[in-house]
């Protein structure tokens, strides 16, 4: 009997609400939810699809154990927590609690509990070593908002923008990346449709570029000193907020000093686009009443990650793109506090060298949490406080983190490597033991995950006061022995007597909002994912009860309007950080040409794949190469004496990849565009036909990072290219 039910998407952070048509208890078709009031019926691809993610061919149901020969064989989850459990104690009994780490990945964001978990746990056994994503992808986000301060009534928000500048971002393929992630496509086109004037700097043509009024199509690697040209032609010219300038903020005549050097006519020259087109971007940001400066992945990965991010909240902020008394929040909270916006500034705040010091490259906890790209080295590095025990959730650190052969050769040092996937993926392939976890509809989830991003970026949370439950939909496959990820950590904190308990999370760049306390977990009695999220929304504005009695979702609306000043209180917004000015003197001084190394390898998302996830999936293929196609201009293809399909070698100062070309006229001449976290283990003769190359090859850790993320150049990087 085929039935509908309707419930939230997991294929990545948005969280869409989606209608499942069910065959009994299997899902068979996802599609958007006609009901919802926000989301506007969509449903991506990569949602449409999670039937097959439940159905994979290669889907672990069972956990594996590597056996001393190398190969693997399923175990019991229970005899696997117990297994682990003990090898873990021992661990710490001989090290430190720093010798055990985690790593929390994208693939994380749809489970609520999975990443909270896994960090609480390490965090309770008194271990500083919590790892995630976002220092590879995004990190200058935090660092530049500490060092910036926070307005504590928000930002514009994207809705009624008169214009709207996205640096590196393509969230028409992203589903986010500067812009609110519910259908981002349609918001976009509506708002173009009511005036807004979209500014676009990025070396493609992207899907979102090509709805740009201005798409300044640089040189990879130029963002900084475009943005730094345009906040010179908005100081000279007067174009900024001055009043709003005058009353909160700090550093104006340090930013105009730093800036004076790079005119538009300096940054054309570098970033090979025309200076009046520079110009122009600027007046149309200063000019307009509303709208933000964002950017994204493309941004951050091509060097100088905190100064772009640290500009872009300049311009922000020398345009006084923030509410002000009187203006209601967007979004005053569903499953998140009630907000509680204040039209002040609060002073900035510590950004670098906050907690645990790493032994490599002087690098630190920062705003952004710890340096990702240094985790390797902390595991290679014999001594005290090495890490020789790792635990992984939501990601494939084999694929994704940079300096592929390094990063490998460390997994295969630990003395313990616990990896929680649905196959055997390549950092699978190393694990000690490997959890087989439950996946989308098998499992209840709610909208705080989606209405979370603003933690990360307000202009990626909600937009609307939008929140839904969806319960499980179907069971896990008959014989199969499957947990919810955060059972995991649940079950070793128990075996090794210790506490867990919930994390208050707030933003620095969304309104302030009500305090949330640090709350314990039962540690006595197990318990549901469902009393799980009631903890975890005891603090929220709408209760979980309430927001269950609506089973698509609904909007629950409350104006909210900023409080005015306390001149006791208020702060100032830095735009004039002596880090973020001396680093601005560095990007005057360094050279991007690279001898013998003609070509710029740069980043791009697929619409076929989540990073390194969802890429293998039949259905989601169709019309599309299972491979990471390397695309370059077509001039560029022909100067080579190439032709489309032909096998390629791509060469780095640091490392070299197989390729095989793919034309694409959208992008400037002398790129290379490839997506990351393809590819198999780099000791492995794979067929890069079927399963492509991983461009983490050509990237080195150790040269060209950012001083307070680690975070390496991974896009913009030196390759020439030859026939295979």
């Amino acid at each position: 009997m085929t039935t509908t039910a309707p419930s939230i998407c997991r294929s990545c952070h948005a969280g869409c609400p989606v209608t499942v048509e069910m065959d009994g208890a299997s899902p068979v078709k996802i599609s958007g939810n006609r009901n919802s009031p926000t989301f506007y019926n969509f449903c991506c691809r990569r949602g449409q699809v999670m039937t097959d993610h439940i159905n994979h061919p290669d889907r672990l149901l069972h956990s594996m154990k590597r056996q001393s020969d190398g190969s693997y064989a399923p175990i019991p989850v229970e005899q696997a927590m117990d297994e682990i459990a003990e090898r873990l104690k021992k661990i710490l009994d001989e090290n430190s609690p720093r010798s055990v780490a985690t790593y929390i990945g994208t693939y994380s964001a749809p489970y609520l509990l999975s990443g909270q978990m896994a960090g609480v746990f390490t965090a309770a056994l008194g271990s500083p070593m919590i790892f995630a994503s976002a220092t590879i992808d995004q990190p200058g986000k935090d660092i530049a908002a500490a060092m910036l301060g926070h307005w504590q009534a928000g930002p514009q928000p994207f809705a009624g923008a008169d214009t709207w500048l996205m640096v590196g971002g393509n969230p028409i393929v992203t589903m986010a990346g500067g812009i609110p992630s519910q259908n981002p496509a349609r918001r976009l086109t509506d708002e173009i449709k009511a005036g807004m004037k979209l500014i676009v700097i990025d070396p493609r043509r992207t899907e979102t570029a090509k709805r740009a009024h201005i798409h300044l199509q640089a040189k990879p690697g130029e963002d900084a000193a475009i943005l730094a040209a345009m906040i010179h032609t908005i100081i000279s010219e007067e174009l900024y907020d001055s009043e709003f300038v005058d009353e909160n903020v700090q550093g104006l005549a340090e930013l105009k000093k730093a800036t004076q050097a790079f005119t538009p006519a300096y940054a054309a020259q570098r970033a090979d686009v025309p200076a009046e087109q520079i110009a122009e971007a600027a007046r149309v940001f200063a000019r307009a009443k509303r709208g933000c400066a964002a950017g994204a992945t493309g941004a951050n990965m091509s060097g100088h990650s905190s100064l772009v991010e640290y500009l872009l909240q300049c311009l922000n902020t020398l345009c006084g793109r923030f509410l002000r008394e009187g203006e209601t929040v967007a979004n005053p909270g569903v499953f998140l506090p009630r907000a509680k916006p204040v039209a002040q500034a609060a002073n900035p705040t510590p950004y670098k060298d906050v907690g645990e010091k790493l032994r490599v490259r002087g690098l630190a906890q920062s705003a952004c949490g710890m340096p990702t790209a240094a985790l390797a080295d902390e595991i290679l590095m014999d001594g005290e406080g090495q890490v020789k025990a790792l635990f992984t959730c939501g990601g494939n650190p084999a694929a994704a983190w940079p300096d592929q052969k390094k990063a490998a050769e460390a997994l295969k040092k630990l003395e313990l490597l616990v990896h929680i996937d649905i196959k055997m993926s390549a950092t699978a392939r190393l694990a000690d033991y490997v959890i087989a976890p439950k996946v989308s509809f098998e499992v209840p989830s709610i909208s705080l995950t989606a209405e979370r991003l603003e933690s990360f970026s307000y202009h990626w949370g909600f937009t609307e006061p939008f929140g839904m439950y969806a319960p499980a939909l179907t069971d896990v496959p008959e014989g199969s022995d499957l947990i919810e990820e955060w059972e995991l950590y649940y079950g070793l904190a128990q075996r090794l007597g210790i506490g867990l308990f919930t994390v208050p999370i707030a933003s620095t760049t969304a309104p302030l909002r009500e305090p949330q306390d640090f709350l314990m977990i039962d540690m006595e009695n197990k318990p549901t994912t469902e009393e799980l999220f009631a903890l975890y929304t005891s603090n929220a504005r709408i209760s979980l009860e309430e927001v269950k009695k609506h089973p698509d979702g609904a909007l629950f609306p409350e104006d909210i309007a900023a409080a005015p000043k306390n001149p006791e209180t208020a702060g100032r917004l830095d735009i004039g950080n002596s880090d973020m000015m001396s680093e601005l003197e560095e990007v005057l001084e360094e050279v991007h040409e690279h001898e013998g190394y003609p070509f710029r390898l740069i980043c791009r998302r697929m619409k076929n794949a989540y990073n390194s996830s969802l890429r293998d999936i039949p259905s989601l293929s169709k019309g599309a190469p299972p491979y990471n196609p390397a695309f370059l201009h077509p001039n560029d293809i022909a100067q080579l004496g190439l032709s489309e399909g032909d096998r390629i070698v791509l060469e780095s100062p640091h490392g070299k990849v197989s390729g095989i070309v793919a034309s694409d006229p959208s992008l400037r001449d002398g790129l290379v565009s490839m997506a990351h976290a393809y590819g198999g283990l780099p000791d492995e003769d794979s067929d890069i036909a079927a399963i492509g190359s991983s461009t983490s090859l050509l990237v080195s850790t150790e040269d060209s990072y950012d001083r307070y993320s680690g975070i390496p150049r991974m896009s913009c990087v030196p390759v020439k290219v030859s026939a295979a």
